[in-house]
């Protein structure tokens, strides 16, 4: 898409060819230092490209920065979870299953790494046979199959029987009050409720998200992963997959969540050290 707009604007210019000073020009129509740096980069990239066939293309360097920090996840105990989903099946029952689908659906998404709006997105027919979950138009249009531990089979499984009760013409899996999907303001507006229900996290300063259940997930995951170099590798690439990263640096962000990854990376380069010191 910047590319095709680049051109637009080019070719509004009379160019024939990436001239550094369009690009520049261009660019600094952007909207944010983020969106700044990205058309120039994705131009840079573009005239690099074309300048291997014709040198007349000019490649800009990158005149703007930007340093893009992540906000550190707030990373549950599994006791915690445990306090969520059951402050959860608290909530006031203003309608039916209110309750059952905000506990089933926290519950999912920390089970299984689910994006919130792939978690709201859910279809009745997206729940497959032998717990398999099939996730449609994920990030970037992706989809992929996302398959279940055998508990949290057995929890949406349950809540299903409930759900398909309902007289409902909406085929969403979890519903609002109006029968529909519910809407991701409305999430976040009952998630917070039920951490306050559940007393977590109410002393300290960086309080839980919601988003932080999938990064808790990751996170756990990881914890259990071998330190074999081959293991790794392929935990890796199997969470990358499984969580539907479109870059598996992304997976690698979530090895400075804790600080028991921290120390078992240390210890592995300290072990790598020592044996090639011998």
């Amino acid at each position: 898409m910047n590319i095709r707009a680049f051109a637009r604007f080019a070719t509004a210019r009379g160019d024939t060819h990436v001239r550094v000073s369009t690009a520049v020009d261009w660019a600094t129509e952007g909207s944010s230092p983020n969106v700044r740096y990205i058309r120039l980069r994705d131009v840079a990239h573009f005239g690099r490209f074309l300048h291997a066939e014709d040198p007349a293309h000019e490649v800009p360097a990158n005149l703007f920065h930007f340093t893009k920090r992540r906000r550190l996840p707030y990373i549950y105990a599994p006791e915690e979870l445990a306090q969520l989903i059951e402050a959860a099946n608290h909530l006031r029952p203003t309608y039916p299953l209110r309750r059952e689908g905000y506990a089933t659906m926290f519950g999912l998404i920390a089970a299984t790494g689910l994006r919130v709006s792939e978690a709201l997105d859910l279809r009745l027919g997206d729940v497959m046979p032998d717990g398999i979950l099939r996730i449609r138009h994920a990030k970037l249009g992706k989809s992929r199959l996302v398959p279940l531990h055998p508990t949290a089979a057995t929890a949406l499984n349950r809540f299903l029987e409930a759900r398909c009760q309902l007289a409902m013409t909406d085929d969403h899996v979890f519903l609002s009050a109006g029968g529909r999907r519910i809407a991701s303001s409305t999430m976040g507006s009952t998630f917070h409720q039920v951490t306050r229900l559940a007393g977590i996290a109410s002393a300290r300063t960086r309080q839980p998200r919601l988003v932080d259940l999938r990064h808790s997930f990751a996170t756990r995951a990881l914890e259990q992963c071998s330190t074999q170099r081959e293991a790794v590798a392929r935990h890796f690439v199997a969470l990358t997959t499984y969580m539907g990263h479109t870059d598996i640096a992304n997976t690698y962000w979530y090895l400075e969540a804790t600080p028991e990854l921290l120390t078992d990376i240390a210890a592995a380069a300290e072990a790598l050290i020592a044996r090639e010191d011998i």
